[in-house]
């Protein structure tokens, strides 16, 4: 991986092709709303997924999963109701993260967290 941003790409794929292998259908990719920006948004079993995907080289400051905080997930929350909104979807919602930690050039470990939190301010 050259670049941090690489790593991130490498990461959100590897997420995507995760998230197809168990049946998600992927809605949308990098979808931006005010200063969020949702990886990936998926659909599964009548749920719309917000997926927030998190990349890193090491865990020397914590897991990738520790860095989506209350603000992230404020963000994250106002971004779901306006596509929510915009798509007119009736059925449930839910945010999840994949957590991805590479251990060299091509090793990595892949840890998919279903609901991983319900911001308060949301949906």
């Amino acid at each position: 991986m050259a670049t941090h941003n690489d790593l991130g790409r490498h990461g959100e794929q590897l997420a995507k092709t995760h998230l197809l292998a168990l049946g998600y259908e992927i809605l949308d990719e990098n979808w931006t709303y005010g200063k969020a920006e949702v990886d990936l948004i998926a659909y599964k079993d009548k749920t719309i997924i917000f997926v927030e995907v998190k990349t890193r080289s090491g865990n020397g400051f914590g897991e990738p999963e520790d860095f989506v905080d209350n603000r992230k997930q404020k963000l994250l929350a106002n971004a779901a109701d306006e596509y929510i909104y915009l798509v007119n979807h009736q059925g449930d919602a839910r945010f999840d993260i994949i957590s991805i930690l590479f251990k060299g050039q091509q090793q990595h470990s892949l840890k998919h967290i279903e609901d991983a939190f319900w911001p308060s301010s949301s949906i």
